[in-house]
């Protein structure tokens, strides 16, 4: 499956080792990830595609604000997974 913009993904490597982020934008070697707290929509982390682990949901980013992503990850990571 192709990594998009607004896929929710786990990191499997690195400090955030198991924590969910959301792809804010792509290139052709790596993908950008933002949590909306340490790393916010307009200060993405850079990651290697190969270190996450692809989710089945995918969110819409366009009116998304850092707030709104933290909590929508919270729930996600709680088991809500139809926020």
């Amino acid at each position: 499956m192709q990594l998009q913009v607004g896929m929710i993904v786990r990191a499997v490597a690195g400090k955030e080792q198991n924590q969910f982020w959301m792809i804010v934008r792509t290139d052709e070697k790596y993908i950008y990830l933002a949590d909306g707290k340490h790393r916010t929509l307009q200060n993405p982390k850079r990651k290697n595609p190969k270190h996450v682990r692809i989710t089945q949901t995918i969110w819409n980013p366009d009116d998304l604000t850092d707030k709104m992503l933290r909590q929508k990850l919270r729930l996600f990571k709680e088991g809500n997974k139809f926020v």
